[in-house]
């Protein structure tokens, strides 16, 4: 059991960091803060929180992989390697795919929900 919370001890020592030290990871927790504020403010359903939820910690997380990546590959070699500058690529790409996702989902779910109120204000 002492293990076990000695495992969530240092995963939120390494969200903590991230979140502490990482410009990107703040600028996504400040999205999914304004996000989560504008869903209050439209009444999200049940399911659109879910997915809107979701979305934002894929996000997140992928960020938190690609930093993990980037840091591992620095302190492995501060020398230029392909492979290197090759995994650092594509652990960004990963972000940049769920970040667009996350994107055209929340216009998806925000977009017909901002019509109807501006039609209920008219």
């Amino acid at each position: 059991m002492n293990s076990r919370l000695k495992s969530f001890s240092h995963a939120f020592r390494g969200l903590c960091d991230a979140v502490r030290n990482e410009t990107n990871i703040k600028i996504h927790v400040i999205a999914a803060i304004l996000v989560i504020t504008f869903g209050l403010f439209l009444q999200l359903s049940s399911i659109e929180w879910l997915i809107v939820l979701f979305c934002i910690g894929l996000v997140i997380s992928m960020e938190i992989i690609n930093t993990a990546i980037e840091q591992l590959a620095d302190a492995i070699s501060t020398d230029f390697h392909p492979k290197i500058k090759s995994a650092k690529d594509m652990a960004a790409g990963a972000v940049l795919i769920s970040a667009i996702m996350a994107f055209i989902i929340g216009l998806l779910i925000f977009v017909p929900k901002l019509f109807q109120l501006c039609q209920t204000q008219a």
